[in-house]
C-alpha cells in the first residue's frame, strides 16, 4: 500500500480522475482519494514510479514526501 500527496485536487471530479487513472492499472486493487488531505491511497503491487507517472499524465502533480 502507498500513500502520495497529490497536489491540484479540488473537487470530486479531480478525485474520479486520479482514481480512474490509477485503477486502469493492472497492478492497482484500489484506489482511495481524501481530498480533504490531498492524498490518495493506493492498494496493490504498482511500483510508486508508475503510480506517479499516471498521476501526472491524469494531469495532476505528485508533491514531495
Amino acid at each position: 500500500m502507498y500513500t502520495l500527496k497529490v497536489k491540484g485536487m479540488t473537487c470530486g471530479h479531480c478525485a474520479q480522475t486520479v482514481t480512474r487513472a490509477l485503477e486502469a492499472m493492472p497492478e492497482v486493487e484500489r484506489a482511495l482519494v481524501d481530498l480533504d488531505r490531498g492524498e490518495v491511497t493506493v492498494e496493490g503491487k504498482a511500483d510508486p514510479m508508475m503510480l506517479t507517472r499516471a498521476i501526472t499524465e491524469a494531469g495532476y502533480e505528485v508533491a514531495d514526501a
